[in-house]
C-alpha cells in the first residue's frame, strides 16, 4: 500500500526545463558556444556536478565546474525571483496528496534552488522531505535520490508513490522501486517505452483528483 508521496520538483511542480534550457543556453553563449534542446535532454536528470562537467566538457569553457555550476544556479534564482511558473494543478495535487500522506520532493535541482522554488511557490511548508540529486552520488535515471528520499521518510521504496514528468525521472523512480505516475512533459516528452512501464499515465496533475487516487491505491494495493 502506499504510505508515502515523492514529487519530481521541475516539470511536476514547476515548469522550468524551458527555463532551465533558456539560462544555460545564455550562459554558454556567453562563453562562445551554443547550447541546443538536444543538450537540454541530454543532462536532464543530472545533478549539478554531472551536468556543469558536460558543458565544461563539451564547449571547453574559461570557467571551472564550480564557476559553471554557480553562474547557472545565480540565473536561475533571478529568473524564479523575477517569475515562477507553477504548474496548472500543482497545488491542487500537493493539497489533496497531503491529506493522505507524508510528502517528499526528489530534485535534480541544487538544494538552494529548491528552497528558494518551493517558498516563492507556497510550498515552503508542504514537504516533510526534500532530496536533491546533488545529496547523492548519482542523478537521474539512477535511483538514488529517491532511495534517499524513501530512507528520510521512513519507509520502503516499494510503499511510496512517485511523480515524475521526465524519462531518466520515470526510470529513476522505477529503478528504486516506486509505483510511479508519469505526467509528461509536452516539450520534452518522456519515451514512450519508458511511459509504458508507469503505473498510470497523466496528462496534467489537474487530472489527479479523489477518483484517481482511490483507484490508483486500490490497483497497486
Amino acid at each position: 500500500m502506499i504510505k508515502a508521496v515523492v514529487f519530481d520538483m521541475d516539470g511536476v511542480l514547476i515548469d522550468s526545463e524551458e527555463v532551465w534550457s533558456r539560462v544555460r543556453a545564455e550562459v554558454v553563449a556567453r562563453h562562445g558556444g551554443h547550447w541546443t534542446e538536444d543538450d537540454q535532454r541530454n543532462v536532464m536528470g543530472d545533478n549539478s556536478r554531472q551536468w556543469s562537467a558536460y558543458i565544461k566538457r563539451t564547449w571547453n569553457l574559461p570557467l571551472s565546474e564550480d564557476e559553471i555550476f554557480r553562474e547557472v544556479l545565480a540565473m536561475m534564482i533571478t529568473s524564479y525571483e523575477h517569475e515562477l511558473p507553477v504548474l496548472p494543478g500543482a497545488h491542487e495535487a500537493v493539497a489533496l496528496l497531503g491529506k493522505r500522506y507524508p510528502l517528499g520532493v526528489a530534485s535534480s535541482s541544487p538544494r538552494e534552488l529548491i528552497t528558494v522554488a518551493l517558498r516563492l511557490a507556497g510550498f515552503a511548508d508542504s514537504f516533510g522531505v526534500i532530496v536533491s540529486s546533488d545529496d547523492v552520488a548519482h542523478g537521474k535515471p539512477e535511483p538514488d535520490v529517491y532511495l534517499l528520499a524513501a530512507e528520510r521518510l521512513g519507509v520502503l521504496p516499494a510503499d511510496c508513490l512517485a511523480i515524475e514528468d521526465s524519462t531518466n525521472g520515470i526510470r529513476a523512480a522505477i529503478a528504486a522501486g516506486m509505483k510511479t505516475i508519469a505526467v509528461p512533459n509536452p516539450v520534452f516528452p518522456s519515451a514512450e517505452e519508458v511511459l509504458a512501464q508507469a503505473a498510470l499515465v497523466l496528462p496534467n496533475l489537474l487530472m489527479l483528483n479523489e477518483s484517481t487516487i482511490e483507484a490508483f491505491s486500490d490497483d497497486a494495493s
